[in-house]
């Protein structure tokens, strides 16, 4: 069984035990969302709502993501941001970083995306993929709030010879990764380390054999993963000795 298939199986399976009757996406332009949407088209054939949520994106984030509609044959319904964002925005108090507000724009997605799958009777996938969620390059409640990660166990590098065998368009799997925060973000540049890198790091910690993996690189991706543990469970809860609470009569 193939990997295309076996993740198509437990999208179908994941749906049926939640009741769902399908699944909700978002299409960015990259070769994630384009895995994303050619697997649970697999899995739920036309019960599957790819969106495009430009937040000022730059032109070629809707042609890429169009491209990839058309490629898999799936309808896509745009929703601009761009003024939602303006105006929360312009609400805020003074003093936002320019990261917090960036980060504005994949929780506003994610918020779209579960007002749509809900009126729907959708789950939410997601496209995080191994490499990006075992170091914490993602937004909190943002482009992590998700119901599923069908490439959560992939690595970068397995994600492209996936899209291959899914039949992406090649200027989708040649355009260099992106969060689309920001006008010329990428993914490497912001992280500071480029994908091949990370993998091999992330793959010789996995099977413990770091040796051969450069001291000052293990360290970093070592400090990337601790430093993004919070994001990976749930919130912590207080657990309290409550013994001695007497109830009210």
């Amino acid at each position: 069984m193939n990997v295309a298939h076996q993740i198509a199986t437990w999208l179908r399976e994941v749906a049926a035990q939640a009741g769902a009757k399908g699944y909700a996406f978002g299409l960015s332009g990259g070769i994630d969302s384009a895995c994303t949407a050619a697997l649970c088209q697999r899995a739920a054939g036309d019960r599957v709502l790819a969106t495009w949520l430009p937040c000022h994106s730059p032109p070629e984030d809707g042609e890429m993501a169009s491209l990839v509609a058309g490629a898999f044959g799936l309808e896509l319904a745009t929703v601009d941001l761009g003024p939602l964002y303006d105006a929360f925005v312009a609400a805020l108090p003074p003093g936002i970083t320019d990261l917090a507000r960036a980060n504005v724009k994949p929780r506003l997605r994610m918020m779209t995306w579960y007002a749509l799958a809900q009126s729907h009777g959708y789950l939410v996938a997601g496209t995080g993929n191994k490499s990006e969620i075992q170091v914490g390059y993602f937004t909190k409640y943002g482009d992590g709030g998700v119901d599923v990660e069908p490439l959560g166990d992939l690595y970068k590098w397995q994600i492209r010879e996936l899209a291959q065998e899914l039949g992406v368009p090649k200027p989708v799997i040649d355009r260099p990764p992106s969060a689309g925060l920001w006008a010329g973000q990428t993914d490497e540049a912001e992280m500071g380390i480029s994908y091949a890198a990370l993998d091999a790091t992330l793959e010789a910690i996995e099977v413990n054999q770091t040796a051969e993996i450069e001291p000052v690189l293990l360290a970093k991706v070592l400090r990337m993963i601790a430093a993004s543990a919070h994001k990976r469970a749930m919130p912590p809860v207080c657990r309290v000795d409550a013994s001695n609470v007497k109830r009210q009569p």
